[in-house]
């Protein structure tokens, strides 16, 4: 995908369109402990933003967020979410057991926080892997295909 897809009009559009669709996948998030939802339709919502962002303004006007940084995110989701699994076991608990972590609260008041942090791993992680998927499919040079 060498050109844009866009016109000025998208751009403004999507100018527009974008934070609201970041403020619904933090919405997402954060609302998927009393219902539907969570981390992996939080990043699939952002991951979808930024990939419209990529449509729309081309290869030459990218996010800030590279393929290279994306991989990072890739990477740093499922070691967050174990990294808080771990930690439960470190202090006592079993796997996940997010009422073992040390924080000064109440213990569901800590299952809450730790439900978010695994919750927040998988949004993160989603949200790399889906766009380094766009990227290896949109993004192949013309000449290998």
């Amino acid at each position: 995908m060498r050109s844009r897809f866009g016109s000025p009009v998208l751009d403004a559009a999507i100018r527009l369109l974008v934070p609201f669709m970041w403020l619904f996948a933090a919405y997402v998030l954060i609302h998927g402990h009393d219902s539907p939802g969570g981390g992996f339709q939080g990043g699939v919502i952002l991951a979808a933003s930024i990939i419209l962002l990529r449509l729309v303004r081309g290869r030459e006007r990218v996010s800030a967020l590279t393929s290279h940084d994306a991989l990072m995110l890739a990477c740093i989701g499922p070691l967050l979410y174990g990294g808080i699994g771990f930690a439960s076991l470190l202090f006592g608990g079993n796997f996940l057991d997010y009422g073992a972590l040390p924080l000064p609260m109440e213990p569901a008041e800590v299952r809450v926080i730790g439900t978010l942090g695994i919750e927040a791993g998988v949004m993160v992680g989603v949200t790399g892997v889906l766009v380094l998927i766009f990227d290896i499919l949109a993004w192949v040079d013309d000449d290998t295909v």
